[in-house]
């Protein structure tokens, strides 16, 4: 049965409309850690292949508005991740040198960080934390960022399920935070967001 759809009626815009974004609630330190953690159950992650140039991934980054890319291959298995702060630190220029290259001619995969030294959370481990846990978790490493895993139930292989950034969670507080500081308790948190 094949059925007839009308056209929705249109307008013009006009030239004072805004838009939308997603509703981030604000948190405090006591918060459930959940609440900064960018669910990939529900956002789709941003991926790039380990030959795209690291350019290409820069811009990519500005483009999705994040700071970190998961390196990805054909299969969708995570090779890695790439950061803005390895493609804008020293890191190219180290690279380049040391393999007789332009920083032009330099890929992804030879300035990400390699999955096997990625260092990631359990969400069961996120799930019974607090903000301040994850505040204080990244801090401590010095880390702007963190993948949170999960196991898939029907072939036991580990996903990443989210991913947990330190400016994600300064937005969401309303306070900024810097990886200069590194405070490990919830008192030495506070006092880094009461100054």
């Amino acid at each position: 049965m094949e059925r007839n759809f009308m056209s929705l009626p249109s307008h013009s815009l006009g030239d004072s409309a805004g838009f939308r974004r997603p509703n981030q609630p604000k948190v405090g330190l006591e918060s459930p850690a959940l609440t900064v953690m960018t669910d990939l159950t529900r956002v789709s992650p941003a991926t790039i292949g380990p030959e795209a140039p690291i350019e290409a991934a820069n811009r990519f980054m500005m483009m999705r508005g994040v700071r970190l890319l998961l390196v990805v291959d054909e299969r969708e298995d995570v090779l890695g991740v790439i950061s803005a702060t390895d493609i804008l630190g020293e890191r190219p220029m180290r690279v380049a040198t040391a393999r007789g290259l332009r920083r032009d001619e330099l890929v992804v995969a030879d300035v990400m960080t390699p999955a096997e030294r990625v260092e990631v959370i359990a969400l069961a481990d996120v799930d019974g934390a607090r903000v301040g846990h994850v505040v204080a978790t990244l801090m401590h490493a010095g880390r702007q960022h963190a993948l949170v895993v999960d196991n898939d139930a029907a072939s036991g292989r580990l996903m990443v399920r989210g991913i947990l950034s330190l400016s994600q969670a300064a937005r969401q507080l309303g306070e900024p935070l810097q990886l200069s500081e590194v405070a490990r308790t919830f008192a030495e948190i506070e006092a880094v967001l009461g100054r």
